[in-house]
C-alpha cells in the first residue's frame, strides 16, 4: 500500500467518526469525509453491491481525486470501506478519476478508471493528459496493474483529444470479450462516445465510434453507460454545456439518454429516441449495473457543487414505448412503516394540511384530480419540508401541463438554481406523483416513473410540515408511509 493511499485511509477512519449519524441522509450515500462526485464502479461482487465514488477526503471541495468506497446488501443501507485508489503514481498523480468494476474471471475485481497527469505546451501552459488505467483486488484492496496506462493518446481515433478522454463503463459482452464505452471530444469540439474490447480486461482496443454529438446536446459527453434493456439498446451519457430545448433539457451540466438499436456489423448506435434522464436541480453523471435477479438499476450524483455530497436512491430502468422509465429499487418497500391513507380529499381554493401526513424520511404517493372534470383547477401545489419559514414546493398547473419544484424557500443562502420545471406527459385530469424524502434530499416520480424530479434541500430537520393548495377545486388521494 502507497504511502499516499494509507494517509487517506487513517485519515478518513479518524474523521468520519466525528459525523454524526443524524447529519447524514438515513438512506442515501454521502461520502465517509470530504467531497463526493460522481459514481464509480457500481456493480455486485462476492454477494455485496460495491459503490466507488470520486472523493477527496481532506476537503468539502473538489481536489486530488480518491476513489471512496461503501458496500450494501440491498442498495440502501450502505457501510464504508477504506478509500481504495489514491492518485500515487505518475500517470494519475493528478487524478484518479471515473471508471467502473467487474469481476474477471478468476474471481478479482478489476476497476477501470481515468488517469490524469499532465503536460506543459511550448507557450508553458499546462494542461491535462487522460489516459486509462486498471487495478485488481478483492472487494477491499487493490493493486494498480503494473503497464498501466492500457489506454493512452494512440488508441484514439484520429481527431480526438487526448485531454478530453474519460470515465471507462466497462461490461461482459456475450461473446465472452469485456467491451467499455469512453466518453471523447472529436475535432468539432463536441462530444463522443468510444467502444473498445478487450479479451482479459487488460489489453484494449478500439472498435469503434458508437454515437456522435455532432454538436446536438451540449459538448463533451462525460460519464456513458451502455446497455440492452426491454430490445432496446440505451445509452446514458451527461453533456456539458447544454442549451436548453423547450422544458426537456436545462442549461449547463445535463443528463442524456439515448435509446436505439445496435448496429452488430459497424458497431454504433442507430438512434431512435432521446430524451433527459432527469427533469429536477441536482442528477448528473448516473451510472447503471444489472442485479443478480436480472434488473437494470442506476444511481447519480445528486450534484451540487456549492452544497452537500450525497448520491440519488437506486432506480429501477425500464423501456416503455420509446422511453426511460424510472422506478424506486423495490427493497425500499421493506423500510415502508406506519401507512397513513386518505381518498376522495377535496380541497377548493384553500390550503389543508392531513393528520399524520409529514415527515422528512418519508414515502408518499399522490394522485390528483380535478374535483369537477368540466371546471379543471388552475394549480395545485404540495409543500414539505415546511415549518413557518422553509418549505419547498411542487406546483403543478393543469392546462400547461408543467409540474415546477422550487426549493428557494428551503434553508440555501447561495445563488444557485432553484426552480426547474417539465412538461408532463399524459392526461391533466390525473397526475400521479410519488416522493421520496430523506432528510436533505427529495427525489420526485411523476406518472408511474415515466419523469423524475431531483433537488438537494437545506432545511433544518425540524421543518416536517407537509401542506396542500389548490387555486378551484381539486380532489387527492394520499397514501404516506415513513421509512424507518
Amino acid at each position: 500500500m502507497s504511502e499516499m493511499l494509507e494517509k487517506a485511509r487513517k485519515y478518513e477512519f479518524i474523521q468520519g467518526q466525528q459525523i454524526k449519524e443524524e447529519e447524514r441522509p438515513a438512506f442515501h450515500i454521502t461520502p465517509y469525509v470530504g467531497w463526493m462526485n460522481d459514481p464509480n464502479g457500481f456493480s455486485y461482487y462476492k454477494g455485496e453491491y460495491h459503490l466507488f465514488y470520486q472523493y477527496n477526503p481532506y476537503s468539502t471541495h473538489w481536489d486530488s481525486m480518491h476513489w471512496g468506497h461503501v458496500v450494501s446488501k440491498d442498495l440502501l443501507h450502505w457501510n464504508y470501506v477504506p478509500t481504495a485508489l489514491a492518485p500515487d503514481e505518475d500517470y494519475d498523480k493528478f487524478g484518479c478519476f471515473s471508471g467502473s468494476a467487474i469481476e474477471l474471471e478468476d474471481g478479482r475485481q478489476l476497476l477501470m478508471y481515468t488517469s490524469v497527469n499532465q503536460e506543459k505546451l511550448e507557450d508553458g501552459t499546462v494542461r491535462d493528459i487522460q489516459t486509462q488505467a486498471v487495478a485488481v483486488g478483492d472487494g477491499k484492496d487493490y493493486k494498480k496493474y503494473e503497464k498501466n496506462p492500457v489506454l493512452t493518446a494512440k488508441d484514439l481515433p484520429e481527431g480526438a483529444s487526448k485531454v478530453d478522454f474519460r470515465d471507462p463503463k466497462i461490461w461482459k459482452g456475450k461473446d465472452g470479450n469485456f467491451y467499455c464505452v469512453i466518453g471523447s471530444r472529436p475535432a468539432d469540439g463536441s462530444g463522443q462516445i468510444l467502444l473498445y474490447r478487450s479479451e482479459n480486461g487488460f489489453d484494449w482496443k478500439f472498435v469503434s465510434i458508437l454515437a456522435k454529438n455532432k454538436k446536438r446536446f451540449g459538448k463533451m459527453w462525460e460519464c456513458p453507460d451502455f446497455f440492452e434493456l426491454d430490445g432496446k439498446h440505451v445509452l446514458l451519457t451527461s453533456p456539458q454545456d447544454m442549451l436548453p430545448e423547450g422544458l426537456e433539457y436545462h442549461n449547463g451540466n445535463g443528463t442524456l439518454c439515448i435509446i436505439g438499436e445496435m448496429d452488430q456489423d459497424k458497431y454504433t448506435l442507430k438512434e431512435q429516441f432521446a430524451q433527459s434522464v432527469d427533469y429536477g436541480i441536482d442528477f448528473y453523471a448516473m451510472q447503471t449495473l444489472g442485479t443478480p435477479d436480472g434488473r437494470r438499476i442506476m444511481i447519480g450524483w445528486m450534484q451540487n457543487w456549492d452544497t452537500i455530497a450525497q448520491m440519488s436512491l437506486p432506480r429501477e430502468l425500464s423501456v416503455k414505448n420509446g422511453r426511460l422509465y424510472q422506478t424506486p429499487i423495490k427493497e425500499l418497500d421493506a423500510m415502508r412503516k406506519d401507512r397513513v391513507e386518505y381518498n376522495n380529499v377535496v380541497i377548493n381554493n384553500d390550503t389543508i394540511s392531513l393528520d399524520k401526513i409529514e415527515g422528512r424520511t418519508i414515502d408518499m404517493e399522490l394522485v390528483i384530480r380535478p374535483e369537477d372534470k368540466e371546471n379543471v383547477y388552475k394549480k395545485f401545489a404540495l409543500r414539505f419540508a415546511q415549518n413557518e419559514r422553509f418549505h419547498t414546493e411542487l406546483c403543478f398547473r393543469p392546462d400547461e401541463s408543467v409540474l415546477k419544484i422550487d426549493r428557494k424557500f428551503s434553508g440555501s443562502e447561495r445563488a444557485l438554481v432553484h426552480q426547474r420545471r417539465c412538461l408532463v406527459n399524459g392526461d391533466a385530469n390525473e397526475l400521479k406523483l410519488r416522493v421520496i424524502l430523506d432528510r436533505f434530499s427529495a427525489e420526485v416520480f411523476i406518472n408511474d416513473g415515466e419523469q423524475v424530479m431531483s433537488a438537494v434541500i437545506f432545511t433544518e430537520q425540524e421543518a416536517k410540515g407537509i401542506s396542500f393548495f389548490a387555486e378551484g377545486a381539486a380532489k387527492i388521494d394520499v397514501v404516506k408511509y415513513d421509512l424507518v
